[in-house]
């Protein structure tokens, strides 16, 4: 035991992690079975180990360093954590004074242990009536912990599914607080924030604001993020007050943007300490787009589309901000039309529609390539949800940024190109995208947005607009985009063609689910037994005239390739696709496929080549004989069940074990008998 006390303080974290849990262990089993009436009573009860446990515990508490009251205190909340057993009750009710006098001290050691331990305390079952001590204790601690010290705590309660309601409001009270704070500075005339019910914000936490810019912004960053973790729990401790919330970002994002006019003295300073506060603006921002959930007032959602468009326009607006005002945009914009009850912009939506685009046009040609990529996912996003709905489709067609868009497919950074292919890739599904001709094109033909698409693939040096072109063409097949159906076998050539050397294994395995969807549409729908029988629309292709048509298109070549790429998942995907095209040809092709012919050993021959690493070798004639034959050879399964292994596997099994124990017994100089 002296030994696994020790340990506690050692100097490695895992050692001391480890000791900390034995010793919670050690514990545990010592007063296994114990009441707790039995334990109530003098030490003499108590177990010689637990006694010792106990007695090193009481020590630790009441020690004045603080690392060594940490340890402590990790070790009660690993307990009771984990040991919902009777006897908890007691070992609290025997360090219980211990825990409370640290809370009487200034400044309060551990808080953050402290936190820890009490939330650990009341999850468990054994505190969980109502009537217990414990949320005696827990309301003292929010009144004597600092205010940033006292917001994980408040949360923790607030998520407990068992807790007396005053306290409740007591946490709730400490979240709201900052954003009181920062509306009572800028209430004209000073008032109540209406957060509250009613009661003013307290002095210690003005002062905690106004004392340093990193003290503003923790509190406030830390208030917003619990905020917003609460807000989509149903129980709360009272109506969640949806239009004060919004006022107060609102306000918040005023301050750090300048916009706010103070009329205290207080509020001039806190306008002074979060202008230009980056931190804040991002954390406020993100607040925003969790209320859009909710509902407010005409007048709340106006102050809200302006302050984001204030944000959106504003050249002082970093590229995160910017980043968080799209998103918070986005989730504003389809929240209020889905309030109308429907998916198309509505009456408030479309005036600010207009006021949008010329912004988004000014930030797609912006220097800094974050801002341009946060609008094209902007512009992706919004074509997403909306590219069926006439007021979109007619205000987008007004505005340049559909050739924009089209523009920065040639942009010199990749990830603005891949978030342009897919944002133009999202456009032309609707035909929203642009098609530039006449005078202010001259010389020869301009290039389809496909073509365009299939150099990018081709010729792009980076991997992530490849990938980018790989997803739009998947998409675009599924949905049977009209640029696909012009000379489908021709296109898919051309795309297994480049996929299979492509370096890049996220766009070999985005290439195999393209010829996945490829396949699908190709073979149609399996036959069910039990489906009801409908007129068919056309009758199913011949698998002989399937198989042809795989060969044709480079199908077949670029699967058996991938079988034994050197990249697992590609491997893995090749292999699922062999054996549905298997599934569905082979026994139904009345072809034969006995191997031995010149062309099925050529094509053996040629895969064995590739399996060893050369892939240099042709593959060979690939006729439907020949590849039932191959299909049937390969055994699909067995490399499905070994590419399902782990990397790892080898390591990890039982055989690795005995052999590492081997290995160091013979260090050592033992016996093999021993290890084993």
């Amino acid at each position: 035991m002296d030994t696994i006390f020790s340990l506690q303080g050692d100097s490695s974290l895992f050692v001391a992690s480890a000791a900390s849990q034995l010793l919670v262990q050690v514990l545990g089993l010592s007063l296994q079975g114990r009441a707790t009436l039995q334990l109530g009573s003098p030490d003499g009860d108590w177990p010689s180990c637990a006694q010792s446990v106990v007695s090193y515990l009481e020590e630790s508490l009441r020690s004045e360093a603080t690392p060594q009251v940490m340890q402590a205190l990790k070790v009660l909340t690993t307990m009771f954590g984990r040991c919902h057993q009777p006897w908890t009750e007691a070992l609290w009710m025997r360090l219980s004074p211990l825990v409370v006098c640290l809370l009487e001290k200034d400044p309060v050691p551990t808080a953050h242990s402290l936190v820890d331990l009490f939330l650990s305390m009341a999850r468990s079952p054994v505190f969980g009536s109502s009537d217990c001590d414990l949320w005696v204790t827990l309301a003292q601690t929010l009144s004597r912990l600092s205010p940033m010290q006292a917001g994980p705590l408040a949360l923790g309660i607030l998520k407990l599914h068992i807790c007396p309601q005053a306290l409740r409001t007591q946490a709730f009270d400490v979240l709201l607080l900052p954003l009181a704070c920062v509306l009572e500075a800028a209430a004209q005339p000073p008032g109540s924030s209406g957060l509250l019910d009613g009661t003013g914000s307290s002095p210690a936490m003005a002062d905690a604001l106004l004392a340093s810019t990193s003290s503003c912004a923790g509190l406030l960053c830390q208030s917003l993020a619990h905020l917003g973790e609460l807000q989509p729990l149903l129980h709360g401790p009272r109506p969640w007050p949806q239009a004060p919330l919004l006022k107060a970002t609102v306000t918040t994002l005023c301050v750090c943007s300048g916009s706010a006019v103070p009329v205290s003295s207080m509020g001039g300073r806190l306008c002074r300490i979060l202008a230009g506060c980056v931190r804040v603006q991002r954390a406020a921002l993100d607040f925003l787009g969790m209320l859009s959930q909710g509902t407010g007032p005409q007048e709340s959602v106006t102050q809200v589309f302006a302050i984001l468009l204030e944000y959106l326009r504003s050249p002082e607006s970093s590229p995160m901000v910017l980043k968080k005002a799209f998103q918070a945009t986005l989730r504003w914009l389809l929240s209020t039309s889905k309030a109308g009850g429907s998916n198309d912009p509505g009456c408030h939506t479309q005036p600010f529609l207009r006021e949008l685009f010329p912004v988004m046009q000014k930030r797609l040609c912006n220097p800094c390539w974050e801002v341009r990529d946060s609008a094209l996912e902007f512009l992706t996003h919004l074509t997403a949800h909306w590219e069926g709905q006439p007021g979109f489709r007619q205000a987008l067609l007004a505005s340049d940024m559909p050739e924009l868009a089209q523009q920065l497919l040639q942009d010199p950074e990749a990830y603005v190109r891949a978030s342009a292919v897919a944002a133009m890739g999202q456009l032309a599904s609707q035909g929203l995208h642009a098609t530039p001709t006449g005078p202010e094109h001259p010389g020869a033909q301009q290039k389809s947005l496909l073509q365009e698409l299939l150099h990018i693939l081709s010729t792009d040096s980076e991997g992530f607009p490849r990938r980018a072109v790989m997803q739009v063409f998947t998409r675009w097949l599924q949905d049977g985009h009209t640029a696909m159906a012009e000379d489908l076998e021709q296109f898919m050539a051309s795309v297994f063609q480049v996929v299979s050397r492509d370096l890049d294994w996220e766009v070999r395995v985005q290439g195999l689910e393209l010829a996945r969807v490829f396949l699908a549409q190709t073979l149609g729908p399996p036959d069910c037994p039990y489906a009801v029988a409908l007129p068919a629309a056309a009758p199913p292709i011949p698998p002989i005239e399937v198989l042809r048509m795989l060969g044709r298109v480079q199908f077949l070549e670029f699967a058996f390739r991938a079988l034994f790429d050197c990249d697992r998942p590609v491997a893995q995907k090749s292999c699922d696709l062999l054996l549905l095209l298997r599934a569905r040809t082979a026994p139904d092709s009345g072809l034969q496929g006995a191997g031995g012919g010149p062309d099925t050993a050529t094509v053996e021959a040629a895969l064995r080549a590739w399996q060893a690493g050369e892939q240099g070798q042709p593959l060979g004639e690939l006729v439907p004989e020949v590849v039932v034959a191959v299909l049937r050879a390969l055994d699909l399964e067995g490399l499905q069940a070994t590419l399902a292994q782990s990397s790892d596997h080898m390591e990890q099994s039982p055989r690795s074990l005995l052999q590492d124990m081997l290995a160091s017994v013979g260090a050592l100089g033992g016996h093999e008998a021993d290890c084993y």
